[in-house]
């Protein structure tokens, strides 16, 4: 299963905007789950943050294996993992989503390194899932990209023919599949992480079409799908529209790629409406520029950008369009190394990873001060 490692908010109240916290200074944490391994492409991925503070992901161990883990708003780290995950290389648990009851979903590899579904209870119960007429071969399964405060469950399947389609999970467990319209039988179609879910029920993905451009769509809570590009998308293939968060006002945020192969940072308003925007240093280079990967309910974006010389830095955006760049001391400067973000929540507080000179990963946690 493929995962894509994801603003100027138009707001109607004076109340919305005063509450968001104007700091201009963060203070860095940074972790490693225990079990995380130490050679290159290891260690641990953060993959969001909720209200309160927790945050939930996974880490890659020696053998190369994933595992789950939650991590507590004073520090403790819990890991897991789902009861029939995999042990072999390449196998295992992987969280993708969390709410603020602190319920998990996400997606496990068995050892025929299929993928399947899990929802992990706040006491730690997990219960494994897949939708029906999900494939039971290798790369094919159910996955369970995200959970909203009310347990409802949002992902993607892939079945015995290698098709890719949407799925709903209700909290009473009934499962509602579903195709984007208009996508043609084999293209592949990914839903947002972590983020791509909101309070109310809606939800964003992106699909590719035959000419391997992709298009970006929104899902309401009754059911009802609109796709979108924005203005200024390209059209070749690699290119196009990727929209990858929604917050609980329908604001959707991910980038564009360009003509050019240039990545842009993207907000769509719940208008309709569309702002493209630059993170201050993003290269301008094929492959470079600015990615958004969540929008909080204030507003502010977090994302990051690849710099001229391919070195990856987090930043946030506040509801007014200042950028707070996010750099982890000890982030490699290498291409491909740097800070990777996550996500953020109505806090303010940030949480991604960072590449460290050997390729190691390593999480952290960025809090307003």
């Amino acid at each position: 299963m493929k995962r894509f490692s994801i603003l100027l908010l138009v707001f109607c109240t004076c109340f919305t905007l005063a509450a968001w916290p104007q700091a201009e200074r963060h203070k860095i944490i940074t972790f490693d789950a225990t079990g995380a391994g130490r050679h290159a492409g290891q260690g641990t991925f953060p993959a969001g943050i909720v209200a309160g503070g927790a945050i939930a992901g996974y880490y890659i161990d020696a053998h190369n294996v994933s595992h789950g883990f939650v991590r507590t708003p004073d520090g403790c780290i819990t890991e897991f993992d789902a009861p029939d995950a995999g042990t072999g290389p390449g196998q295992g648990t992987q969280p993708e989503g969390m709410n603020s009851a602190g319920a998990i979903s996400g997606l496990y590899f068995d050892s025929n390194n299929a993928f399947h579904a899990f929802l992990r209870a706040r006491d730690g119960t997990i219960t494994e899932f897949d939708a029906p007429n999900a494939g039971t071969g290798p790369g094919q399964g159910t996955g369970g990209s995200d959970i909203n405060p009310a347990g409802t469950i949002a992902g993607q399947y892939v079945d015995a023919n290698n098709l890719d389609h949407g799925y709903v999970r209700a909290p009473d467990g009934t499962i509602t599949v579903f195709d984007v319209p208009g996508v043609t039988p084999g293209n592949n179609m990914y839903q947002g992480t972590f983020y791509a879910l909101n309070p109310k029920g809606a939800f964003v993905g992106f699909y590719f079409d035959v000419s391997g451009v992709s298009h970006a769509w929104v899902r309401t809570p009754n059911g009802t799908i609109s796709e979108f590009d924005a203005p200024n998308a390209g059209t070749g293939s690699g290119q196009g529209t990727f929209a990858v968060g929604i917050n609980a006002e329908g604001a959707i945020v991910g980038w564009i790629t360009d003509n050019s192969n240039l990545n842009h940072g993207l907000l769509r308003n719940p208008d309709g409406t569309f702002t493209e925007f630059e993170a201050p240093g993003a290269g301008t280079g094929a492959g470079q520029g600015t990615l958004c990967w969540s929008v909080n309910i204030f507003g502010a974006i977090a994302g990051q950008y690849t710099d001229a010389n391919g070195v990856n830095h987090g930043f946030q955006r506040s509801p007014q369009g200042k950028f707070t760049e996010l750099d982890v001391q000890g982030a490699g400067t290498g291409s491909g190394q740097g800070t990777q973000v996550s996500g953020n929540n109505p806090a303010g507080a940030v949480t991604g990873y960072y590449v460290d000179k050997r390729n190691v990963n390593h999480g952290f946690l960025s809090m307003p001060e």
